[in-house]
């Protein structure tokens, strides 16, 4: 082993793990990235410049400590590495494959400022994660003592199971209500297997069930189980119920047949993953092939519906988008891989209204230019007099984004406080929500968002619960 691991940077460029070709990739829902060798990891660690002021971890929501794992890495400290990584991630090898790092650690990291090409921190935290599990490092979760205190989280997504394991490696009751017949929220049934294959989520679902976490599936809460029933059975409750009402869209022809919701869309071929029988996949409903496809939004979700549609034999795919490249808010890395795929995007175009008979045919489209910037420092789209034109379409797929559900009304709660947005008013450290004992975490406090917020939500509650049994105990032993 050389004496000098680190700062490979000056000789040795960024190398990503193999990208299976566009051509091959583009016929299943395979994951698109192979796998590190152990000593291309080592190496590709090894880059890290162990910087003074280190931007990755500043710029990780997580705050993982990125620059001793990548030395421990290279250094072949695999088990050592993975330790570090876990004790501040819950779910590493997941945020691995899904987190935008372009736009938080990698997109930070010094030496990608000074043109060296950044550090791959995602893929070799995937690495270390993915050799943890073949070499059995991970265990189910295990409580050095049993508590008597219980907590109930409502939405099996990455905030609750972040908060889930957390709360029971200190020995406390967890039970998770979810309304859907497998957890994992949009881990499970939103995000497509080709960027999180479903056994990475399912085991670590099983390894919580191992660990004592009990999961109440197929409970629509406010409807099979009241909120307040929730509240009288456990010492606290969190809602991590995450965001699931989609922005709609107005204009001529709106309601029309073959224009759906991204939610429903990506679900259904999800479910089709499992070998689950979904009726209006299989009716053609939510199904692409043979059809021009024109999916509306410029979000990961809307990553994941073109790619989608291209993987379900789409005859063509295109995606309008409001804004430039440059302003859109969906991962670059995403939209490269899409345009490899065969996905045509069409810039400064929003639509005005959607024409057919019976069924959609085709959208009528407003050209945009972009003008002076708002109040979010973006420049606002304005259209274009007179430069409208029709895009042909088959399936029109509506992904511009989720708003919450109106959980005080659904679940017949009064006193639990939401924002102007509709989202749960928390307290930004703790977690609390304006009722006692009950706290509120990920895209139902912030909107939504990405899922290493929700898993730092989630942590963050647990350890407030946690605080608050133990001041408690102390209030109870002190009497």
């Amino acid at each position: 082993m050389a004496r000098q691991p680190m700062l490979k940077f000056v000789t040795l460029g960024k190398d990503m793990p193999e990208k299976r070709p566009p051509d091959l990739r583009s016929r299943d829902f395979d994951e698109i990235y192979g796998e590190y060798a152990r000593e291309k990891a080592g190496q590709q660690a090894g880059r890290c410049s162990q910087c003074g002021v280190p931007y990755c971890q500043s710029h990780c929501p997580l705050h993982n400590n990125i620059p001793d794992w990548l030395r421990l890495t290279a250094e072949g400290r695999l088990r050592e590495a993975y330790e570090l990584s876990q004790s501040t991630n819950t779910f590493p090898e997941i945020c691995g494959r899904i987190c935008p790092q372009d736009r938080l650690c990698e997109g930070n990291c010094v030496i990608e400022q000074a043109g060296h090409g950044t550090v791959t921190i995602g893929a070799v935290e995937k690495f270390l994660t993915d050799t943890a599990w073949n070499e059995g490092w991970i265990a189910p979760v295990q409580a050095v003592f049993e508590r008597q205190e219980s907590v109930g989280i409502i939405g099996a997504g990455p905030g609750g199971l972040a908060a889930a394991e957390r709360l029971r490696r200190a020995g406390v009751q967890v039970t998770v209500y979810d309304r859907y017949d497998r957890a994992g929220g949009l881990m499970t049934y939103g995000i497509p297997g080709f960027k999180l294959e479903k056994p990475v989520v399912m085991r670590r679902i099983e390894q919580l069930e191992q660990g004592g976490v009990v999961f109440a599936l197929n409970c629509n809460v406010g409807k099979d189980l009241a909120f307040s029933d929730i509240r009288k059975q456990h010492d606290a409750v969190v809602i991590a119920t995450g965001v699931y009402k989609s922005r709609e869209l107005g204009g001529p022809g709106a309601g029309l047949p073959g224009i759906v919701r991204a939610i429903d869309y990506l679900t259904a071929s999800n479910r089709k993953g499992f070998g689950d029988a979904v009726p209006e996949f299989d009716d053609g409903t939510l199904d692409a092939e043979g059809k021009r496809v024109v999916v509306i939004g410029g979000g990961d979700t809307a990553m994941d519906c073109v790619r989608t549609a291209v993987r379900q034999g789409a005859t063509s795919v295109k995606c309008l988008y409001r804004r430039d490249r440059e302003n859109m808010p969906g991962s670059q890395r995403e939209v490269a891989n899409a345009e490899e795929e065969g996905v045509e995007f069409v810039w400064l175009t929003a639509p005005r209204g959607f024409i057919g008979e019976d069924r959609v045919t085709g959208v009528r489209v407003a050209r945009m230019r972009l003008g002076q910037p708002d109040q979010t420092g973006r420049r606002s789209p304005e259209e274009i007099e007179g430069a409208d034109y029709t895009e042909g379409a088959d399936l029109v797929i509506k992904a511009l984004g989720f708003e919450p559900e109106d959980l005080p009304k659904l679940w017949g709660t009064d006193g639990l406080e939401v924002t102007r947005w509709g989202t749960i008013r928390a307290d930004f450290r703790s977690h609390e929500t304006s009722l006692p004992g009950v706290y509120a975490v990920g895209d139902i406090v912030r909107g939504a968002s990405l899922v290493v917020w929700a898993i730092r939500d989630g942590r963050e509650a647990a350890d407030a619960i946690l605080d608050r049994f133990a001041a408690a105990g102390q209030a109870v032993a002190a009497e």
